[in-house]
């Protein structure tokens, strides 16, 4: 199967444009929202947090996650300040989105006194499926592509789109896909391993969420050739989920730490 982009324009009114891209952000979280309140309520908690919660979310994550590519390819947009409010031709970091939406959801729970790690763990399995959606408005832009490949599922990038490196190459790897459907492993396992089965704390969720989303981009990010910048070697995104799985390692060992120290106190009840 050859991955091939129809173009970035969905429909086009005279100088009024509608992009895919856009299309597909917009689905990627209303999907997620609809998945989140449905959980909220399997948890017996009313989905009117998340409601309240979801404009500011979509708004932090926005212009976080376009904050966070700007800065990292600072040494293009520093010549090119007019793009910097370009977000429909793509540029925006997932990682910058976590950063972003996890400070705002802090902030929130904390005005309206809710468990930040319970609300973490509703909004996890959203927040994964929307990155699973959301990864295919890379390729209506022709973006986000990885190493030269002959495969049956190759991907065919346009010249305009390619590196100059890159340039007499016609197929790469389409690592959107792969991150797409890494993302609905992801899903799977925290929804059907934690959230259908919730341990007795909170927090479980999130965490794992940190360990599988960044071990599979890690790997991922491997095969792309459009990293930007790095840090002690490695691609920002490799960098950055090394230190997400850090987290997500700590974070579960001690819950289950908590977990064990709250069965003893029960048993001696």
């Amino acid at each position: 199967m050859i991955f091939q982009s129809p173009g970035e324009i969905a429909l086009q009114l005279g100088t009024f444009e509608i992009r895919w891209y856009g299309i597909i952000i917009a689905t990627a979280f209303l999907v997620g929202l609809f998945i989140t309140t449905k959980i909220a309520e399997r948890k017996n908690e009313s989905p009117e947090p998340i409601l309240d919660l979801a404009f500011y979310l979509l708004t932090s994550a926005i212009v976080s996650a376009r904050l966070y590519f700007v800065i990292c390819d600072w040494s293009y947009f520093k010549s090119h300040i007019n793009e910097i409010m370009y977000i429909w031709q793509g540029g925006l970091s997932i990682h910058g989105a976590l950063i972003g939406g996890f400070l705002t959801l802090l902030i929130f729970c904390k005005i309206k006194k809710l468990s930040l790690f319970k609300y973490a763990d509703i909004l996890s399995c959203g927040v994964i499926i929307g990155q699973a959606i959301g990864r295919w408005g890379n390729f209506f832009n022709s973006e986000a592509f990885g190493s030269p490949a002959n495969l049956p599922w190759k991907l065919y990038i346009p010249a305009i789109k390619r590196p100059v490196d890159y340039i007499n190459y016609e197929y790469f790897h389409p690592t959107f896909l792969y991150e797409s459907l890494w993302n609905i492993l992801c899903f799977c396992i925290l929804y059907f391993g934690i959230i259908k089965h919730p341990p007795k704390v909170h927090g479980y969720a999130m965490f794992s969420y940190f360990i599988l989303y960044s071990a599979g981009r890690f790997f991922i990010e491997g095969v792309r050739i459009d990293s930007i910048n790095s840090v002690l070697g490695l691609p920002v995104a490799q960098f950055i989920s090394l230190i997400l799985i850090f987290i997500g390692i700590v974070g579960l060992a001690t819950l289950f730490f908590i977990s064990k120290s709250q069965d003893k106190k029960q048993n001696k009840n």
